[in-house]
């Protein structure tokens, strides 16, 4: 149990903040915060070392609750020790237009690290965090200045370590030896459908010693001592990320939901309520929490303001008075300014040449990394195909954290959500590398990098059928859709080598969205065109007077729409050709520019694209017609692939003609 009894009232203040928020809720996750409270507390007024009045301080200890169904305990925790949330919004869980959502979200709610929901995320995204901690630590700590120096906490549940996710970032976490990682494990043996014995048997301690984790167990969740002394001894295993599990209860204290599946995902009831009340000896009612605790959690802030405050005199004051150009590149760094010429020796391309735009990513992004020293990443064991390798910038790995390229190992999902981590750690702009096909692996990461506004950018290669031989299984169709219905994300499709640069320019120009850049295997033609115009999304690439019928295409499909004008226009049939690039840049131009493009008079249109139709319609209209894959791929040559599925100048021209026989310009 707690060694004193106002240790266990602060307690008890955690839990019955959680209580009653999920109880006025009439929703909610009772169960996990009522158990999980003791380590909690211990973890955040004994370890943690953060500043609740500047939550962003860059030094501060991580904190992820990656079992985030459990988020009034993070809810109760950051009001009681002084963030900016109010009593009130803990009064509002849940409710629309509150700070205190159902799962926790970044940049909704102070002192939230990132949005957990879905399980495992959590977990890796922590994973990633330390991994960004040890390369900016390794690349700007100087002897007697350790200006990045923290520690990444988690508390994680049995859902978490069920996922398969959770297992793909223990496995690099271990095998990068990243020691700074101290993560509790929730184990309360409850899942929703009952006991965890029904679906989770082993030995999760053994399986993590296998992956090469320091561990921990301590046998009584309520005993704050040897929870103290097992997060001690994790801080002393500096070679290897710990997993400490914490055997607790879920609903502790409750006399008839004690160790209940029903607590898992469901308020406790008011009865039931008044009744963990008396159990507890607790008196004091809904939302109330006695001076004499509340001032106990508030230290929190004094001491936090004396961390940051020495951090910032003691060490940084000193760091750039010793180092004042890496001070200031690090400074820079943490606000995602880039330097005045990171943009300046990109390479230029001429029209005539051919060359896969995966080529010319790679060829882009080792210019860039030469001029930004903070591009961080790599690929999910893909770099000689994507083209993520960073020439001369060494290898991210154990003992040797200054490099700059990342191995993550066939963890397609993990390094997704692991540069969720790195981002939202700060100081590092990252980036990622598999095929497009694999894409399916990063989404549920991907469509958390757009919720949380992170600049992440997905390089996706292999982007159609013109990847060949590999087959169907490898031939991406619907991904291109799917990735674009994620709200907030920029799919980048270039047409060619200058468009490549430019979407490059686009992804590091931009600091609140993730940018997936979806590249060829194989060689396109450089084509004659406004590349620039790559930040509006889409552009008159190709041009008549008072054209007839408007070609659309992205990617490797912009040049056979080319193609197919010039045969157009030797039968006197005027075209206008336009590269589509990113239709999510295209939406957010005015109405007016828009209209330049795509002009509302002019409804006669084809859309070329080797991938599914879904979403061409709004832009064809009623009238056009869209050359697209219907059906999966095929394993051959691409020269026999193009053809056999309609990618060809002459089935072009076919529906362009199509088109027009029907009389549609208005």
């Amino acid at each position: 149990m707690a060694d004193t009894p106002i240790e266990l009232r602060a307690i008890n203040a955690i839990r019955f903040l959680a209580i009653d928020g999920v109880q006025k809720a009439n929703a909610g996750h009772p169960g996990m915060p009522m158990g999980a409270a003791p380590m909690a507390y211990t973890l955040w007024t004994e370890f943690l070392r953060h500043n609740p009045e500047d939550p962003a301080w860059p030094n501060r200890d991580r904190f992820v609750l990656s079992a985030g169904h459990g988020s009034m305990l993070l809810y109760a925790l950051l009001y009681l020790t002084g963030y900016d949330l109010p009593l009130s919004e803990l009064e509002r869980f849940r409710q629309l237009g509150s700070i205190t959502p159902g799962h926790p979200e970044y940049g909704l709610t102070p002192g939230v690290e990132t949005t957990t929901g879905p399980l495992g995320q959590g977990f890796a995204t922590a994973v990633g965090m330390a991994m960004a901690e040890r390369h900016l630590a390794a690349k700007y700590n100087r002897p007697g200045h350790e200006v990045i120096d923290h520690y990444t906490y988690a508390i994680v549940s049995d859902g978490d370590l069920m996922e398969g996710l959770s297992g793909e970032s223990a496995s690099m976490a271990g095998h990068m030896g990243l020691g700074k990682i101290i993560f509790l494990y929730d184990d309360n043996h409850i899942s929703i459908e009952g006991q965890t014995e029904i679906t989770f048997t082993e030995d999760v301690l053994l399986r993590f010693k296998a992956y090469g984790w320091h561990t921990e167990r301590v046998t009584e969740g309520t005993n704050t001592r040897a929870i103290a002394e097992a997060i001690k001894s994790a801080q002393m295993a500096t070679d290897r990320p710990s997993l400490i599990a914490v055997r607790t209860h879920i609903a502790e204290g409750s006399p008839n939901k004690h160790d209940s599946a029903s607590a898992h995902g469901s308020p406790l009831g008011a009865e039931e309520v008044e009744l963990t009340r008396k159990n507890l000896g607790w008196t004091d009612g809904p939302f109330q929490v006695p001076e004499d605790i509340r001032q106990l959690f508030l230290t929190a802030k004094s001491r936090g303001r004396a961390w940051q405050t020495k951090w910032q005199e003691m060490v940084f004051s000193k760091y750039q008075a010793a180092f004042p150009e890496l001070a200031q590149e690090l400074t820079h760094a943490w606000h995602h300014q880039l330097p005045a010429d990171w943009d300046s020796d990109l390479p230029q391309y001429e029209a005539g040449q051919s060359l896969a735009t995966r080529s010319a990513s790679g060829a882009v992004l080792n210019a860039l990394a030469a001029k930004i020293p903070t591009l961080f990443g790599g690929s999910a064991d893909l770099s000689p195909s994507t083209d993520t390798y960073l020439k001369g910038a060494g290898d991210f790995a154990p003992g040797h954290y200054e490099g700059r390229n990342i191995h993550f190992g066939v963890r397609e999902h993990a390094m997704a959500a692991a540069l969720n981590g790195m981002s939202l750690h700060g100081g590092l702009r990252v980036f990622g590398g598999t095929f497009l096909i694999f894409s399916d692996y990063c989404k549920p990461a991907i469509r958390l990098s757009a919720l949380m506004h992170q600049p992440v950018v997905y390089v996706f290669t292999h982007d159609s059928i013109g990847l060949g031989e590999d087959g169907p299984t490898h031939q991406p169709i619907e991904q291109l859709a799917g990735l674009r219905a994620i709200p907030g994300l920029r799919v980048i499709r270039p047409a060619d080598a200058n468009e490549t640069r430019e979407a490059w320019k686009v992804a590091l120009s931009s600091t609140d969205h993730p940018v997936a850049l979806v590249l060829s295997r194989q060689k396109l033609p450089v084509l004659a065109i406004k590349s620039a115009d790559v930040a509006k999304g889409a552009y008159v690439a190709k041009d008549s007077p008072n054209a007839e019928i408007i070609l659309m295409a992205t990617g490797s499909e912009v040049s056979l729409a080319f193609a197919a004008a010039e045969v157009l226009e030797k039968d006197h049939i005027a075209c206008r050709v336009v590269s589509m690039p990113c239709w999510e840049l295209f939406e957010q131009m005015p109405n007016a520019y828009r209209e330049t493009v795509l002009p509302s008079d002019v409804t006669a249109r084809v859309a070329i694209e080797a991938a599914s139709p879904m979403g061409w319609d709004r832009f064809v209209g009623p009238h056009g017609r869209i050359v697209a894959m219907r059906s999966f791929g095929a394993s051959g040559k691409i020269e026999d692939l193009l053809p056999h599925f309609g990618f060809t100048v002459d089935h072009v021209v076919d529906e362009a003609r199509a088109v027009l026989a029907k009389g549609t310009k208005s």
